[in-house]
């Protein structure tokens, strides 16, 4: 029989939490008044630091001129229009032919033009905000990505609109105005945008905002889905980093459900032959009759544990897809592998999500991915590795010098450990 030792969490981060350089309240105080339910806005003061470690003047820049983004990794917008990207991309020249790579000189006229210049999927290409991705998300447990609005003096991006999802709003340079109104479509879904109430949306935007500040660096807003804002720069470039927070829902445990009881035979029959849907006296019934099958198959599904360990399961695996562990250094991983010894000191990769089983005479660590098997002599040592705290090799409990290097070596291949330094 396999017994879970060792849950999703491990590994996690505490030395700062993510969210304490967002919010001011202790975590338990924000997921009761402020986590999908009402804004939170946070002065500079109140935090007791900026963002200026995330994100810089001289980072747009960096990433502008240096780094070859391509879309959708980068858009731009002008008086709530978004522009076509041959506005602000060309190819690369000789040996980087590839047509939408982001071109300095175009983005440098549409700025001075008085353009928002978006750069998308932060998460993924500067790392100090891929860091505190990382550790956000694990903290929440939403997945999370970041965007960067580059917004000239006195220039508005894109009209009031809500998101689907949450977003952490950081200033990180020169101010911004926000003006913020209720929502017209609480809690919407991913698939409920803004622009499905695009009027009602208008009219709201006209009415006496809920929040209506000029942001400073340093600030910080949580919005959740749904509240509609707009924002306007003043005096300078304005730079505020979007953390979006996809935040999964009931709706999600109903998708999983309805997955599960697609195999019910009640509900994979045929409709009727010949049923005229657009006729209400013969389509009504045979709604009716599948929805009375539906109550009757969700009644079983519910009286059966299994189906809410699958549904908790299928969730668990889809936040492992959803938020990427940190990445390796494959060639300083290789180097180190070369010399590697009893007094190299390993560490759990950031973000992977590992849960341990106990199966017979085997140990099995099973990742998003893959899973990776070893003598079940080796679970103290893999259970010392999942605490998330670095370890001497030669430290590893219950192996001898010989086997803690042959388990240690393998967990680095297989990306599971990270060398410290490497």
């Amino acid at each position: 029989m396999s017994a879970p030792v060792n849950g999703v969490g491990a590994g996690r981060s505490t030395d700062r939490p993510a969210l304490a350089r967002l919010v001011a309240v202790a975590a338990d105080a924000f997921a009761r008044d402020h986590w999908g339910r009402a804004p939170l806005l946070t002065p500079a003061a109140e935090l007791g630091g900026g963002f200026a470690d995330l994100f810089s003047l001289d980072a747009v820049d960096e990433l502008v001129s240096r780094r070859a983004l391509r879309t959708p990794f980068v858009r731009m917008a002008k008086d709530g229009e978004v522009l076509p990207p041959a506005r602000y991309t060309a190819p690369g020249g000789y040996g980087a032919e590839v047509g939408d790579q982001v071109a300095s000189a175009k983005v440098l006229q549409e700025v001075a033009d008085g353009a928002t210049l978006v750069l998308q999927g932060l998460h993924r290409t500067w790392e100090p905000i891929a860091e505190l991705t990382r550790h956000l998300a694990a903290e929440l447990g939403h997945p999370c990505q970041v965007n960067a609005y580059v917004t000239p003096a006195q220039s508005r991006g894109f009209d009031p609109h809500y998101d689907v999802h949450d977003v952490f709003v950081l200033q990180v340079h020169g101010e911004k105005h926000w003006r913020i109104h209720d929502p017209v479509h609480p809690d919407p879904l991913r698939s409920q945008p803004w622009s499905d109430h695009r009027d009602a949306v208008a009219q709201r935007a006209t009415e006496r905002p809920a929040i209506d500040e000029t942001f400073r660096p340093g600030d910080a807003l949580y919005l959740p889905r749904g509240w509609i804002h707009s924002a306007t720069a003043l005096g300078g470039i304005s730079i505020h980093l979007t953390i979006g927070v996809s935040s999964y829902t009931r709706y999600d445990v109903v998708q999983e459900v309805l997955a599960r009881v697609a195999a019910s035979p009640e509900l994979r029959g045929s409709l009727p032959f010949g049923l005229d849907l657009d006729d209400p006296a013969a389509a009504t019934p045979v709604v009716e009759q599948a929805l009375a099958e539906l109550v009757t198959v969700l009644e079983k599904a519910q009286a059966d544990p299994a189906t809410a360990e699958g549904v908790r399961r299928a969730l668990a695996a889809r936040l492992a897809r959803d938020v990427p562990a940190a990445p390796v250094r494959p060639l300083a991983t290789v180097d180190a592998l070369s010399r590697f010894g009893v007094d190299d000191v390993v560490v759990l990769r950031g973000g992977l999500h590992p849960r341990l089983v106990v199966d017979g005479g085997s140990v099995v660590l099973r990742l998003p991915r893959s899973a990776v098997t070893l003598p079940v002599a080796a679970h103290p040592a893999l259970q010392a590795l999942l605490t998330g705290t670095p370890v001497r090799v030669g430290d590893l409990p219950d192996l001898d010098a010989e086997s803690a290097v042959v388990v240690a070596r393998r967990l680095v291949r297989e990306g599971v450990l990270v060398p410290v330094g490497a």
